[in-house]
């Protein structure tokens, strides 16, 4: 049985080192940094334990007799003192080393984000503070939910927040970041790889807060350009039901879609829904049948959501809305 769990919390432990949301798998200089500094903590936090349990084991098992008072005060101030002092204060001049390389000014693109619950507003191109109080427009090219940055350039994040704590982190990219209500915090993504990261609140925010996630697509420079581009324009509209039915049904009070009469600002700006991967904060796929369930009734996948539910609606017309939304690119 002993054997038996111990298979099993070392599956569980080595598991947790990979996925798509795992600090063990840095695709970021600062997440690289990060990692290098653990296991260096690690073996000076096992070196101190060592030492420490080793002179125990010493005085109590391997040289139990009375010691004279002198050895036993070499083996504290040498063993218990000096050793672990030596020990931490190389670690702590480690790590402010990393500082100086870490925060210094970003040369790429600037992207504001602010945590609300339970989603994340973005900008790109913004200049100077994003707005910080919710409803006022940030600046820039709205999106929401999901982030994209040039592959080996500093894109500075604008960290902020209206309503309570967030905290920004992509483990792949790089450390943690509080998004708080009446400042702006700035975090520098660095990636060395393209791909899609995970990312997620790491501050409990509130019912929803597992669920506020939100994708960091690393992307060559030339197509970060033109996505920010495509952003910038408003959405490839035709007049159709499913406008109507969005417009009729109070949808443009709360979102906007630029080239319509919605210009709401409460919540997500949906103009380029379709170009997203993900819904709901990272909740589910970009589907058209996502969207419709998502429309019907969004407490029930995602509790403690602000959006009121549309189930009251017969579900063709909720699918025309959906098939709508669906087309923005």
């Amino acid at each position: 049985m002993t054997a038996t769990r111990l298979a099993l919390s070392t599956t569980f432990a080595l598991s947790a080192c990979q996925g798509s949301q795992t600090a063990f798998d840095p695709a970021g200089v600062e997440a690289e940094r990060v990692l290098t500094l653990f296991w260096i903590m690690l073996a000076g936090g096992g070196a101190i334990w060592a030492v420490v349990v080793g002179l125990g084991f010493y005085a109590t098992r391997v040289a139990p007799e009375q010691h004279s008072e002198k050895a036993g005060l070499r083996l504290i101030i040498w063993g218990g003192c000096g050793f672990t002092t030596i020990v931490l204060a190389a670690l702590l001049f480690w790590g402010l080393k990393m500082m100086p390389e870490l925060r210094r000014p970003a040369d790429g693109p600037t992207v504001a984000v602010s945590g609300e619950q339970f989603w994340w507003r973005v900008a790109y191109g913004v200049e100077g503070d994003p707005g910080v109080v919710r409803n006022l427009p940030m600046g820039g090219v709205p999106s929401a939910n999901e982030i994209r940055i040039p592959l080996g350039q500093r894109t500075e994040i604008l960290l902020s927040s209206p309503d309570v704590i967030h905290s920004f982190w992509v483990p792949q990219l790089a450390g943690k970041m509080d998004a708080i209500p009446g400042r702006v915090n700035r975090l520098i993504l660095e990636p060395t790889e393209a791909g899609v990261f995970n990312g997620a609140c790491a501050e409990f925010c509130g019912t929803a807060h597992a669920q506020m996630g939100f994708r960091v697509v690393v992307v060559s420079e030339s197509e970060f350009e033109a996505y920010v581009q495509a952003q910038a324009e408003p959405a490839a509209v035709v007049d159709s039901a499913g406008l109507d039915l969005f417009l009729q049904n109070g949808c443009a009070a709360c979102h906007s879609v630029r080239g319509t009469p919605a210009d709401g600002d409460v919540g997500p700006d949906l103009t380029h829904l379709a170009s997203r991967r993900t819904i709901a904060a990272g909740l589910l796929p970009t589907t058209e049948e996502n969207i419709a369930a998502f429309i019907a009734s969004p407490d029930h996948l995602k509790p403690g959501v602000e959006m009121p539910a549309f189930g009251m609606l017969p579900n063709e017309q909720i699918a025309q809305i959906a098939a709508w939304l669906g087309s923005l690119e």
